[in-house]
């Protein structure tokens, strides 16, 4: 862990804020909710369930405890509803929104509802936090930013075009996000995720993550696909690395604010050798999984390569990921297990 964020935290239980998370019930929200209650904050939280769920809530307030889950007011709304947006933003010290429609396919399949979401309802939160005259104002940007690009490991200033319609709202994002703090003096961070994987990561449905997707595979003893010849490598961040940039982010020194990071462990790891991560983790809780895995076609508006350089993260915001990728499948399997079962 890193130096800053032990200072950053510890001063924070000294010193309780009030905090808005935006999609609270989904995968990164719940565990954000869940992190800064156990750190004696205030926290306000909006979702209104169209990919998030009332049982992450639930999970949480039984991890928490009643004490702390009293600090907690959940908005149930639309972050395309304006009026939503400012009821949820009074009062509030810093705002880490992470509410929007996820997922490469899904957006090639409806990109209306892709750029509704998370172009109209970002604009819909910035606008309301500078309204509020929030203190800090963090995103959850994309590695999909990066688009053809090819060179590797990803820096920030050095991108490609977009390769799908997702990767072209998030992208506006970080315009929006420069343009507030050119025209309007509204600082802000964003944190372009990388493959984010861990506990509440939802495993069912069309669009599910390849980590959840896959064990919940496993586990029911079915049938693993993989999208082309499985060297396709991805950056595979633990959520706890996540949450602590957010924090960080949060509280970063005034040089800090107005950039956009990368949030990741910066290593390469392939789907063949993520295929054999999971099931050494699974056979590490009981579960045998003896099948080979089945290769499919490659997927429309993939990246063939991704991994991050972190340097600016650690330089400006202090962070320092804790978990590698077969350390935080080591930590979340026996929630995937417990949960799939």
């Amino acid at each position: 862990m890193s130096t800053r964020y032990q200072e950053v935290t510890a001063n924070l239980q000294q010193d309780p804020r009030v905090w808005l998370v935006t999609g609270c019930a989904g995968f990164i929200g719940s565990n954000l909710l869940e992190a800064l209650l156990r750190l004696g904050q205030r926290v306000v939280g909006l979702d209104d369930f169209s990919t998030g769920h009332q049982y992450n809530l639930d999970e949480v307030e039984k991890t928490v405890g009643p004490a702390l889950w009293s600090s907690f007011t959940f908005i149930e709304g639309d972050i395309r509803d304006m009026d939503v947006c400012r009821k949820a933003l009074h009062g509030v010290d810093h705002v880490l929104h992470q509410a929007a429609l996820g997922s490469v396919p899904r957006s090639l399949k409806d990109p209306l509802t892709t750029n509704s979401v998370n172009v109209d309802g970002f604009l819909n939160v910035l606008v309301a936090a500078k309204e509020a005259e929030a203190k800090s104002f963090v995103y959850a940007a994309s590695s999909s930013t990066y688009g053809d690009h090819e060179a590797l490991p990803k820096v920030e200033d050095r991108i490609g075009r977009p390769l799908s319609p997702y990767a072209v709202t998030k992208f506006v994002n970080e315009l929006y996000a420069d343009v507030f703090a050119r025209a309007y003096g509204f600082g802000s961070i964003g944190l372009r995720y990388f493959n984010v994987f861990g506990k509440r990561q939802d495993p069912n449905g069309a669009y599910a993550a390849v980590i959840p997707k896959w064990i919940a595979a496993m586990i029911r003893g079915e049938d693993v696909v993989v999208n082309g010849d499985g060297e396709t490598s991805r950056d595979f961040c633990f959520i706890d690395n996540v949450v602590q940039a957010n924090i960080l982010a949060a509280l970063a020194q005034p040089e800090g604010v107005n950039q956009v990071y990368n949030v990741a462990y910066n290593a390469r790891t392939s789907l063949n050798e993520l295929f054999e991560h999971l099931a050494k983790a699974l056979a590490g809780n009981g579960i045998v999984y003896d099948k080979q895995p089945i290769h499919g076609d490659f997927r429309p508006g993939d990246v063939r390569h991704s991994q991050a350089d972190i340097t600016k993260a650690r330089e400006l915001l202090g962070y320092e990921p804790m978990h590698n990728i077969i350390q935080g499948l080591e930590v979340s399997m026996p929630w995937y297990t417990q949960f799939l079962r």
